[in-house]
């Protein structure tokens, strides 16, 4: 048989373990004590400083203990430093944001009177007042029924008292007799008769 074909058996470099054999104990390197003269291990981290609170000294045990006994975080704080530390540490030094809503949101709106249906804010949460009388809620009008408020110059939520009041003083000013037959005057007197006529045929009168 040619030498190309002859069987050549793989892995056959493979080392296996001796069960007998025993394990190499490696001995932990050990960093130094970071004390002047100390050849202790420096197996306990102490902060170097507040300001860097990530870098660390490495102490052994008598020598991190005295470390302890002579550090103070508050060192060099100015009293209002240290109020401003107090305050942030009854949230866990975690930023927090305020229930109230901005000045153009819908939450703020709804709090001011002005969301959908004039949501009230009885706690005053969203900036409203919690002792303020609660909002009113906005009349359903009709298009022609608001057009016809606008030609008054009345409010959404005018009463029928105010207006017929409206309307009684809006004839009198532009009635013909009171404007010598002006033109203009009658034409204003035909929009206020017009604008009264559309809501009484609404109920609102």
């Amino acid at each position: 048989m040619s030498e190309t074909f002859s069987y050549r058996p793989k892995f056959v470099d493979i080392r296996v373990k001796k069960s007998g054999a025993a394990a190499v104990e490696r001995e932990p390197s050990e960093r130094p004590c970071d004390h002047i003269g100390c050849k202790g291990a420096g197996l306990h981290r102490a902060p170097k400083s507040r300001e860097h609170a990530n870098q660390f000294w490495h102490f052994c045990a008598a020598h991190a203990a005295e470390y302890n006994k002579r550090w103070d975080y508050f060192k060099g704080m100015t009293d209002a430093e240290l109020d401003d530390y107090r305050k942030k540490e009854e949230i866990g030094h975690r930023p927090t944001w305020t229930f109230r809503g901005g000045r153009g949101d819908r939450i703020a709106a709804a709090g001011r009177g002005k969301g959908v249906g004039g949501a009230a804010d009885p706690f005053g949460m969203f900036g409203g007042d919690p002792n303020a009388a609660p909002a009113k809620s906005r009349r359903r009008l009709t298009r022609l029924q608001a057009l016809a408020l606008e030609a008054m110059e009345l409010d959404e939520n005018a009463t029928k008292a105010q207006i017929r009041a409206k309307y009684a003083e809006l004839v009198k000013r532009w009635h013909p007799d009171s404007n010598g037959g002006d033109r203009g005057a009658e034409q204003n007197l035909q929009k206020a008769i017009k604008a009264y006529q559309t809501l009484k045929a609404g109920g609102l009168v």
